[in-house]
């Protein structure tokens, strides 16, 4: 008789904040890559000051860590968007296990979620986008984000990848301020200087 097959789980643990130290389950799901530690020390060293009450965006959630660690931190609001159903189902869990009342998590694809958006109103102050290395989204990524209108004027983009970024593939109108490496890693934080005509009404 076969034994009864048992999803394995990986855990992720938050750095600083509220929820320090707490340890958060997810489920194996192929290009699932959470952001290393060191790495997410660094990114929230490059954030500190924007992260308290800003509103975020985790585009490609997976785990959901660097989200759970920017609403540890401060943030007022994080929207996870996840594809993966088990993932989402995770984050999900994640959420009613801290009680956090100031996230939501879409079970859908980044770039499809962003074109379906009726109201374009600028409201996300700090981006990431840190696609499973192997789809190659980067560039149609940040596309997407930047011409959905959902970016605020000077609100920070950090993104991950394992390909050094070809600055002439990215919005003409965003501004590299820091990149750093960590083995084969490469991350980035860009910041968007495009004037939108909703938040000077």
């Amino acid at each position: 008789m076969k034994k009864p097959q048992t999803v394995k789980r990986n855990s992720v643990r938050i750095i600083a904040g509220d929820f320090r130290s707490r340890k958060l389950g997810f489920p194996n799901v192929p290009g699932l890559r959470p952001t290393a530690d060191r790495i997410r020390e660094t990114l929230f060293n490059w954030v500190r000051e924007q992260i308290p009450g800003e509103t975020c965006l985790d585009m490609f959630a997976g785990s959901g860590a660097i989200g759970f660690e920017a609403l540890s931190r401060g943030a007022a609001r994080v929207v996870f968007i996840e594809k993966d159903q088990r993932a989402s189902r995770s984050i999900a869990e994640n959420i009613q296990l801290l009680e956090v009342a100031n996230a939501k998590i879409v079970c859908d694809n980044a770039l499809h979620w962003l074109v379906q958006q009726d109201d374009q109103k600028a409201q996300f102050g700090l981006v990431f986008i840190d696609p499973p290395f192997s789809e190659k989204l980067v560039y149609s990524a940040c596309e997407h984000l930047q011409s959905s209108g959902l970016l605020k004027t000077g609100g920070k983009i950090y993104i991950e990848t394992e390909d050094a970024l070809i600055e002439s593939a990215m919005p003409s109108d965003w501004k590299r301020l820091k990149s750093k490496k960590a083995g084969s890693v490469l991350y980035y934080l860009y910041e968007n200087l495009r004037e939108n005509i909703d938040e000077n009404a």
